[in-house]
């Protein structure tokens, strides 16, 4: 009786979540489109429904659960990166900066090739700066400008710059995630990256391998090649403060000033045009940061229930193996993930249990950094409400679940990633 009742609420403190996909996959069904569905309401509806459940005694305090997880730091954080991200975009675009950058991208590289340089281009800046959410950023308003100008399926671009962008999460030794891994298992970072390359390295070389067979098939449109370099000098500074370690509020921050200043200067806007720009671009924004606050609200519900806890109770109660259990930290930083929507916090979250299983089952600690590490970027790679799907579509103007079906790096980053656990075992 006691198992059942602890099942019982523990079903309900992950429900939030459940009722969100229910009411998001039966309109869809009903609209007869998955694009068409509207993911702010599916949240609404879930975050409502999650004021009854959540253990406060009146809806002032119930309320103030859902306020409490809207607010905290990491929710604001990608807020802020999400008006930064939409002011220098469009600032960028309205001076002239994405043009130049994309004119100059195509007039170097064979448009059949175009798939293939923006993934090793979106590969490079992640390795280098360690954060998924800034190369992409920096890279979507390009990939839409060579769309626009070659005609090419938009949401395959922004997937190829969302799959290079968590081959350097998942890599660079500057990523937080692989600080969290590797802190929480007690391992150095570099024993760790050679783990994560043996899955990520052949996962990243047949990506390429498609993409050339994709892009094989293109015909792209002619372009205009005449070129103003200087005002490529916006792009040229986001990449090089980028690979700096510049903090990604402070580079799109000073990116904005910099190509509007340039604008002044060059006569490509005027004040008024520069503020209705960076307004424009803000604006353009509020659907995604509208749905980054339901989700944290959500989530903290889910945390205060015990939803998380719930989880890793659910997948560690039955292991048996070292396969199992390495399964089972996969699968629990998995959902994990999918129920805060932050890799990072995932890690953190799991990473103590992670390290408890591994010490039981005498599992290597660098081999577990990279199952957490890499199992917690292919989820958060998936989920249309991450940060990185949601910046992505709001710069690009789309659903953030037309780009999941192009995702062909993380999902064979998670097939390899399967399969290492399953035959590659160390005696």
């Amino acid at each position: 009786m006691e198992e059942k009742i602890k099942g019982k609420q523990g079903l309900i403190s992950v429900s939030p979540m459940l009722v969100f996909l229910a009411v998001y996959t039966s309109s869809s069904i009903v609209a007869g489109d998955f694009y068409a569905a509207s993911i702010i309401v599916s949240f609404l509806i879930a975050c409502l429904y999650s004021i009854f459940i959540v253990k406060e005694k009146n809806i002032e305090s119930r309320f103030a659960v859902l306020a409490r997880g809207a607010a905290k730091e990491d929710i604001m954080t990608m807020v802020f990166i999400f008006i930064l991200a939409g002011a220098f975009a469009s600032t960028a675009k309205q001076m002239g900066a994405i043009d130049a950058t994309v004119t100059m991208t195509l007039s170097l590289m064979p448009i059949k090739m175009m798939l293939c340089g923006l993934f090793i281009a979106s590969c490079f800046v992640s390795l280098s700066i360690g954060t998924s959410v800034g190369t992409i950023a920096a890279l979507t308003p390009i990939a839409c400008g060579i769309a626009e100008k070659t005609g090419q399926n938009l949401p395959l671009l922004i997937a190829v710059i969302v799959g290079g962008a968590y081959f350097g999460d998942n890599l660079s030794i500057i990523s937080d995630t692989t600080i969290m891994a590797t802190k929480t298992q007690g391992c150095k970072m570099k024993d760790k990256f050679r783990y994560n390359l043996k899955i990520a390295l052949p996962a990243a070389i047949i990506t390429l391998i498609l993409y050339l067979i994709e892009g094989s098939e293109v015909a792209g449109n002619e372009i205009n090649r005449e070129i103003n370099y200087l005002l490529i000098i916006p792009y040229i500074y986001i990449i090089v403060a980028a690979l700096c370690g510049m903090n990604v509020m402070m580079l799109l921050s000073s990116g904005t000033i910099l190509a509007g200043v340039m604008g002044l200067s060059f006569g490509k806007l005027s004040l008024y045009e520069w503020s209705t720009a960076m307004n424009n671009g803000i604006l353009g924004m509020g659907e995604l940061i509208i749905v980054t606050l339901l989700a944290g609200g959500i989530i903290e519900v889910m945390r205060k229930n015990g939803g998380i806890e719930y989880l890793k109770t659910m997948l560690t109660r039955k292991i048996k193996s070292k396969t199992g259990a390495e399964i089972s930290i996969a699968g629990l930083v998995i959902l994990t993930d999918f129920c805060t929507a932050n890799n990072t916090i995932a890690i953190l979250t799991t990473g103590p249990l992670a390290k408890e299983i591994s010490s039981h089952y005498k599992i290597d600690p660098k081999r577990t950094a990279s199952i957490l590490d890499t199992f917690s970027c292919f989820a958060q790679s998936i989920i249309p409400y991450g940060a990185q799907l949601l910046i992505a579509g709001g710069l690009a103007c789309i659903n953030p679940l037309e780009v999941i079906p192009y995702l062909y790096y993380p999902f064979i980053l998670g097939t390899f990633a399967f399969l290492y656990i399953i035959f590659k075992h160390e005696q």
